[in-house]
């Protein structure tokens, strides 16, 4: 079974600068899963210089915006897989099912990533999980916001359950939350 490190924080962290120079620590060949879609030109910008930034030290990237427990059982041959981030994976499966005129239930959110999480136990290496803690400001105003948050929350507090470690970012300084490495 992998290691599985869950990195936490709010928006502007330090959670995905801490995420990659940790990974890039250990040694192998890397993954990055990347989770968001090019909705608008500037974040095709931003997206373009994220890969940029990447090819220089070395990493495959793999866009993936919905099926993270696929990609993780099918890229075996890395050692090091970085998914950045559960937040934009969770905002994916929530257009998603809007889409298709479904609900996403908190019910759903445990069984998508406990689907992720089975797919961590038949690999070597560590995984890296890049989050976003949002549940410490204001209570949303609309019905949408606040389902957000508790898809969110729900899927935090299931990948925490299972990682070896968990990190909170704060002003770019790691807390470490939990050490079983």
């Amino acid at each position: 079974m992998a290691d599985i490190v869950l990195i936490t924080g709010g928006n502007r962290s330090g959670k995905s600068d801490y995420a990659k120079k940790t990974a890039e620590e250990i040694q192998g060949p890397r993954a990055f899963v990347a989770t968001c879609p090019p909705i608008d030109e500037e974040m095709v910008e931003r997206i373009r210089r994220h890969q940029e930034a990447r090819d220089k030290t070395k990493w495959h990237t793999i866009e993936e915006p919905v099926n993270l427990a696929e990609v993780l059982a099918n890229s075996t041959g890395f050692n090091v897989v970085l998914v950045d981030c559960l937040t934009l994976w969770v905002n994916n499966l929530t257009f998603e099912a809007l889409r298709e005129k479904r609900a996403l239930t908190e019910e759903d959110m445990e069984r998508k990533c406990r689907e992720v999480l089975a797919a961590c136990t038949g690999r070597r290496g560590t995984v890296f999980f890049v989050t976003n803690e949002i549940g410490m400001g204001v209570i949303p105003g609309t019905r949408k916001s606040r389902l957000f948050c508790d898809l969110l929350g729900r899927c935090n507090q299931i990948v925490a359950a299972a990682s070896h470690q968990v990190i909170m970012m704060a002003c770019g300084l790691p807390l470490k939350l939990k050490d079983e490495i």
